[in-house]
């Protein structure tokens, strides 16, 4: 058992640590401390693509070098310092807690964005301890770059897409690579013997077909026979059609998710909510999934009476007022409402208010049938809270009658006695 002096200091460990986590991983909107670091990291990584790029020009590389290597080491001592805080710091993450802390920071520094942390600075001590030419090294460091993932909600949404439509762009891959094929077949049986020395193989045509299928044109390898140049006409006409696809496909899905979420879920906004916390790993990644996230600034409507039921909400950070005929309620970080309307498909009884500037998660009335079947113990759980709720609102409202239907039984006795 832990004396006092123990205690105290591991619990003002694990309060830094969680204020930490809060810092780097939440980005809070209206946490000043969270804005200022993310926003100095945002504008450092923008300063180290400008450095980079300088760095190739030979006469700002001879003038200004050791200006630039100062500046390199800078940034990583910051990138580094970032990179341990978010490892020491991920325990904190609701999924983590149920697991060993080494295991949680292993599971933590093998996601994508921390690996594109760690690439971030890795060219640095390596050029202390490899052999290698600095500048094949220095290549790395365009990784700096791809840590604006984190902080862009765009890029995050265009990466949701990809994966998201990843079905849909094989499809259009394979058949683009069909009609490569096909291209560079065609034009060698058509020029082989007119020039063999271009056309000479497959391989070798596919050069001609990839330049003239996403309509390039490079000028270099063209057909000279008249069969040739006609079979080629049509290659382009298919290429135009074919190379547009999953462009169509990426803009048509960005487009989307662009309209539906305002911001994009996080996995540490949804482990945020306590009704989501015990979850594993892959409940909250199919949760994610489903919801969106709007924010929402002080004394903004949220939804009013009398409107259509179309989603409910989760409270991700701050306060909300729910005006009802009975009085106000306020709910804060990690309640959840709007499920009642939508449990019972009928209009809103209430209207709710954000009380201070908040940001909500949103389930759509369409997902709120896909969660009953992914994750059945959380829908039992809201579908119980909305129970309770409609009990209480009635036995608020027959005592309330109760307590008017008495007060008319004594005014009727004191009229009579007065009589």
């Amino acid at each position: 058992m832990l004396d006092a002096p123990q205690h105290t200091s591991k619990v003002a460990a694990r309060t830094l640590r969680k204020r930490v986590h809060d810092i780097l991983e939440l980005d809070v909107s209206h946490d000043p401390v969270s804005s200022i670091v993310n926003t100095f990291i945002v504008v450092l990584i923008f300063l180290n693509v400008v450095a980079f790029s300088a760095e190739t020009v030979p006469a700002l590389q001879g003038r200004y070098g050791a200006y630039f290597r100062v500046f390199d080491a800078f940034s990583v001592a910051i990138f580094s310092f970032e990179y341990a805080y978010r490892i020491w710091s991920c325990v904190e993450i609701p999924v983590f807690r149920r697991i060993a802390p080494w295991r949680a920071r292993w599971r933590f520094a093998a996601r994508p964005m921390q690996l594109i942390d760690l690439f971030a600075v890795l060219p640095f001590y390596l050029s202390f301890v490899l052999p290698l030419d600095l500048r094949i090294l220095r290549i790395l460091r365009i990784f700096r770059f791809l840590k604006l993932a984190r902080y862009s909600p765009a890029l995050q949404s265009l990466g949701r897409v990809l994966s998201s439509e990843r079905r849909a762009l094989i499809g259009a891959l394979l058949v683009m690579i069909a009609l490569l094929l096909f291209a560079a077949t065609g034009i060698y049986y058509l020029e082989r013997h007119a020039q063999p020395e271009i056309f000479g193989s497959i391989p070798s045509a596919a050069w001609w077909a990839l330049a003239t299928l996403t309509t390039v044109g490079y000028g270099d390898v063209v057909p000279i026979t008249t069969v040739g140049k006609m079979f080629g006409g049509i290659v382009m006409i298919f290429g135009l059609g074919m190379f547009a696809l999953p462009i169509a496909i990426i803009a048509t899905g960005f487009s989307q998710q662009a309209n539906r979420h305002e911001f994009v879920v996080t996995w540490a906004m949804v482990a945020r909510v306590p009704l989501f916390a015990q979850l594993d790993a892959a409940s909250v990644a199919n949760i994610m999934s489903l919801l969106y996230s709007r924010q929402y600034e002080m004394n903004s409507k949220i939804f009013v009476a009398g409107t259509r039921a179309e989603a409910m909400y989760f409270i991700a950070s701050g306060e909300v007022i729910v005006h009802t005929s009975d009085g106000d309620i306020v709910l804060g970080e990690g309640d959840f409402f709007g499920e009642m309307a939508l449990i019972e498909d009928r209009l809103r009884k209430h209207s709710v208010v954000a009380l201070t500037k908040c940001r909500l998660l949103v389930l759509d009335s369409d997902d709120f049938a896909h969660l009953a079947h992914q994750e059945p113990d959380i829908s039992n759980h809201i579908h119980g809270v909305a129970k309770a709720r409609a009990q209480a609102g009635k036995a608020y409202k027959a005592a309330k009658a109760s307590k008017k239907t008495a007060k008319a039984r004594a005014k009727r006795v004191r009229t009579a006695g007065g009589a």
